[in-house]
């Protein structure tokens, strides 16, 4: 089958390689679409990621398709139901798992290789990660399951009110996300800040109060203030990974708010907090990593009830061949979410 492998810093090809083996407990799948993903732009620029993955390695982990083949054990599916699969699953038996905090689960199985034509579901994911698509859906929106999923987790841990003044910094896919989410259900007046006009457009139809490009902003946490009675906002999401964004994200919290430092920033990367704002604005300083089988579901269910327009996100449609062409893209900021067609 022809399969996407990642090599090392921006060294990503398209290969031949022999189709799954398939093992006890373990499916495969025919994928129909691939969805790109901005954590996929992150590693592929980064040459690795410290958790998901270590090259070489199949690539991708957003996918949607039709089961082909059943392993050993397998019960409650059949060849040729259309599923999408979470990129991992947790033990259920750690320390954390036995919290329900499963996303700090240190046995997480992981899964890469979307970007091809089949793909094989481990065991665990099968068990607690694989769900059946609504019918109707298209694979291309099914695919963006595991991206809602953990955006609904960082929501959640995000301490939102409804009417709360809301700061995104980030119009990516992750960042547009958490604008449409909480301004469709959380009622929130959300200001997104971002790089590109395009994006901040979508935003603005994702239900964004307010966009603004942060080239043209001297001073963002001065802009927030103004936009807030003086105070700053009462949550504050970042969503670029970048340590002075993190910076900027605390900035622009009022006295008593939440900063969800969301992003995933490169290894070794530090920030400089003032301790003074830390203890007497008592302000609360959240890392959210990943998402549940929870959230998973939830994520499904809300992109299949088609209240927010995700479609929006998705910039083109390629074939599995023009998939270098396509992260040279993303580098260029020329598209949000490709789906890719194997």
């Amino acid at each position: 089958m022809l399969a996407a492998l990642l090599y090392g810093q921006e060294d990503l090809r398209l290969e031949s390689v022999v189709n799954p083996t398939i093992g006890e407990g373990e499916v495969v799948i025919q994928v129909g679409c691939a969805t790109t993903c901005g954590t996929d732009l992150k590693v592929w620029r980064r040459g690795g990621h410290a958790k998901m993955l270590k090259p070489p390695t199949l690539f991708g982990h957003e996918g949607a398709g039709q089961i082909v083949e059943l392993g050993a054990g397998v019960t409650g599916w059949k060849v040729g139901d259309r599923v999408v699969a979470n990129n991992s699953a947790p033990c259920m038996k750690c320390f954390f798992c036995q919290r329900q905090e499963y996303s700090l689960c240190p046995n997480l199985t992981w899964n890469n290789g979307t970007f091809a034509e089949y793909l094989k579901i481990p065991a665990a994911i099968v068990q607690h990660n694989l769900l059946p698509i609504p019918e109707g859906l298209p694979d291309e929106l099914a695919a963006m399951t595991e991206p809602l999923a953990c955006v609904l987790h960082g929501v959640a841990r995000s301490n939102v009110k409804a009417g709360d003044k809301v700061v995104v910094l980030g119009d990516g896919a992750i960042g547009l996300m958490f604008v449409a989410k909480l301004a469709y259900d959380w009622g929130a007046e959300v200001f997104l800040l971002g790089g590109n006009d395009s994006r901040l457009e979508i935003g603005q139809k994702l239900g964004a109060a307010k966009t603004f490009n942060y080239r043209q902003i001297a001073d963002i946490p001065s802009l927030v203030k103004e936009l807030t009675d003086g105070w700053g906002a009462d949550v504050v999401i970042e969503a670029t990974g970048v340590p002075s964004v993190w910076e900027s994200a605390i900035a622009c919290a009022r006295p008593g708010a939440t900063v969800n430092l969301f992003g995933g920033c490169p290894r070794d990367t530090t920030i400089t907090v003032n301790t003074e704002q830390l203890h007497y604005s008592e302000l609360t300083l959240k890392g959210v990593f990943h998402n549940t089988p929870k959230f998973v579901r939830e994520a499904l269910s809300l992109i299949a009830s088609r209240r927010i327009p995700f479609e929006l996100l998705i910039s083109e449609h390629r074939p599995l061949k023009d998939l270098e062409q396509v992260f040279s893209d993303m580098k260029a900021r020329k598209v949000i979410k490709v789906a890719m067609i194997p």
